[in-house]
């Protein structure tokens, strides 16, 4: 350390700056890949905090949580160790869109994660305000803080979340904080605008906290969890984390609540122009389901426990920034709420992010060498969104401070390829959220098959151990030795399986089958046949699940395969750095200022890029195929 002029000035190879779910898996990835790494937060006891929904995963983002587990991110651990109540989501439905969510001890998680970041070698905690970028030359050199303190670093990672020139509103009522009421962090923006970089506005909210004991739970439709838990995290079995879970609680809204809102709309800071920033819209405000869906007599109100040790309880699906008289009535005319004791008034939340045009498919900026960025800064929302694209910002920083080609993982591989090109190729005028929807290959991109998918990738890397591995070898060792042992298995169409396809009103064979063939019939699976299959050795749950869908879904898989094949075609397909659009002929206008704005690295995503024609692409593909 040095002191010239009465200014801290200290070395680290990495800077993270920020400490919610992104700055987490940023400052641990760049951590254990051996980066001696610092990581800012506004507050110590804000790392990893939820200041919205009390849940980690859902439809879609249960599959980034696994995908960050199979990477070696922390989010999954993390969530095992803490959930209250479990749910796999959209469990009627084929696996495709299985979730997995969880109930979170909103304390405890961010407890628990804070102790993983204090215990982990090469990271340092720092309680602080950065300010500043130190640029040279187009290159990161490390960062300033309030106190004028600089740390030097060949990468800078920025997690800021919804901090930047945060505003929090509710009515007329403006307070200059984060969420929380915690400090808002109101001078990076300019830093970020003086080095060439495109601010914009966004805003998002958070419903009411109320008192438990206010609530009449008996006019309340009681959401338990899963009796069958199932784990986040590969490296865990049910039986590690099988708990007792709480109750969630269900009710809606109502003609008198509609009425309560249109008559104060006027008062909305959404509608009066009070708020600037744009909202998400798969997540809109009660206000603004009322207004948009003025056809529907209800809206669903989760009441959903903050943790165990705490009556504050999270009114799901009322997230609001109506004026805090409006908000007693409107909450209190919900069935149940009568008597609510708000804890915590509902508000929405402005704050400054990057167009995430900006940023190559590594989560670098583009005109900063060893600038990366992860999370709400990029335009996204959510804990999952965020988390994901922290990971690899933190990966792809080490990539950069070793000299080694970055990791893109692409839309065939994940929904966090999926997550990560949307917001570098297409860009968002809102935030952006995950839905299975965006997906193509959904079939491919289940969440039980993530370690399948990415496990070999997270070892490569380094996050992931030889033991852990070893492990994950084993497993789908198995899978694939069953899969070939119920294809080459043939039953006969004696009295014993007739008796069974009969059981589950299955039409009878009358020549020999597989057991392949059986499993895959829709009314039948892998374990219904167990009393047939009398070669069956004890395999374990996440095995079976996997055989079971393999075989089932064989066909619809080899399609979305060969979909993938002609994916890769063009994703191999890759673009100079150095191409100058301007120059080549017959492609439009519109086109030149696109390809110029995102600078592809493939014509897989040019072909992606909103107002790139496919007429521009063939050009593109025959001016590359004479250069």
């Amino acid at each position: 350390m040095d002191n010239k002029n009465n200014v801290i000035e200290q070395h680290f190879d990495a800077v993270v700056i920020g400490a919610g779910h992104a700055g987490c898996e940023a400052a641990l990835a760049l951590a254990r890949l051996g980066l001696k790494t610092i990581v800012f937060t506004v507050s110590v006891d804000s790392i990893a905090m939820m200041p919205c929904n009390p849940n980690i995963g859902g439809t879609s983002k249960g599959h980034l949580v696994r995908e960050i587990d199979a990477l070696g991110g922390e989010m999954g651990k993390n969530i095992d160790k803490t959930f209250i109540q479990s749910k796999m989501l959209n469990s009627s439905k084929g696996p495709a869109v299985h979730s997995l969510r969880a109930q979170a001890d909103k304390n405890n998680y961010s407890k628990t994660m804070r102790s993983v970041l204090e215990n982990t070698d090469n990271l340092i905690i720092k309680q602080g305000e950065v300010t500043d970028l130190i640029v040279e030359n187009g290159e990161i050199k490390g960062v300033k803080t309030y106190s004028g303190a600089i740390y030097y670093s060949k990468v800078v990672v920025m997690c800021t979340g919804v901090y930047l020139k945060s505003m929090c509103i509710y009515g007329d009522t403006k307070t200059f904080t984060g969420p929380n009421g915690l400090a808002a962090a109101n001078h990076l923006s300019q830093s970020l605008i003086d080095n060439g970089i495109e601010i914009r506005r966004f805003k998002t909210g958070t419903p009411a906290r109320i008192d438990k004991r206010s609530i009449d739970f008996s006019k309340m439709a009681e959401q338990k969890g899963d009796e069958k838990i199932v784990p986040f995290s590969f490296t865990n079995r049910r039986e590690d984390i099988e708990r007792d879970q709480i109750s969630c609680w269900l009710t809606y809204t109502n003609n008198e609540t509609h009425d309560i809102i249109r008559e104060n709309i006027h008062r909305s800071p959404l509608y009066s122009g009070v708020i600037e920033g744009t909202g998400p819209r798969y997540c809109p405000s009660i206000e603004d389901k009322v207004m948009r869906f003025a056809d529907k007599e209800r809206h669903q109100v989760f009441i959903e426990p903050e943790g165990e040790y705490t009556n504050e309880m999270y009114v799901g699906g009322m997230s609001s920034s109506l004026p805090e008289d409006v908000q007693f009535k409107m909450y209190h005319s919900v069935p149940g709420l009568e008597n609510a004791v708000i804890v915590r008034n509902a508000y929405a939340i402005e704050y400054d992010c990057i167009n995430p045009l900006q940023l190559t498919p590594s989560l670098q900026i583009k005109t900063i060498k060893g600038l990366f960025s992860g999370g709400q800064i990029n335009g996204s929302s959510g804990y999952e969104e965020a988390a994901a694209q922290g990971l690899i910002a933190g990966i792809n920083a080490a990539r950069y401070f070793y000299d080694k080609e970055p990791v893109i993982i692409d839309r065939s591989q994940g929904y966090i390829g999926v997550l990560i090109d949307d917001l570098c190729t297409k860009g968002t005028n809102e935030p952006y959220r995950m839905m299975t929807s965006r997906s193509e290959y959904r079939l491919l991109l289940r969440q039980d098959n993530a370690d399948f998918r990415l496990t070999p990738l997270g070892h490569e890397i380094g996050l992931i151990d030889d033991d852990r591995y070893n492990k994950f070898i084993e497993k789908y060792k198995c899978v694939d030795e069953e899969i070939k042992r119920l294809e080459k298995t043939n039953v006969s169409p004696d009295e014993e399986v007739n008796k069974l396809l009969e059981a589950y009103n299955s039409t009878l064979i009358t020549t020999g089958l597989t057991l392949a063939d059986l499993v895959r019939r829709p009314e039948l699976c892998y374990e219904v046949l167990e009393s047939i299959d009398k070669k069956r050795k004890p395999l374990s749950e996440d095995i079976i699940f996997q055989v079971n869908n393999m075989i089932k879904y064989k066909g619809y898989i080899e399609r979305q395969n060969r979909q993938v094949e002609q994916f890769k075609k063009l994703e191999n397909k890759r673009i100079p750095e150095n191409i100058d659009y301007k120059t080549i002929g017959s492609l439009r206008s519109e086109a030149v200022q696109k390809l110029e704005s995102v600078r592809p690295v493939s014509i897989g995503q040019a072909s992606r890029i909103s107002g790139v024609s496919p007429a521009d692409i063939s050009v593109l593909m025959v001016y590359l195929s004479h250069r």
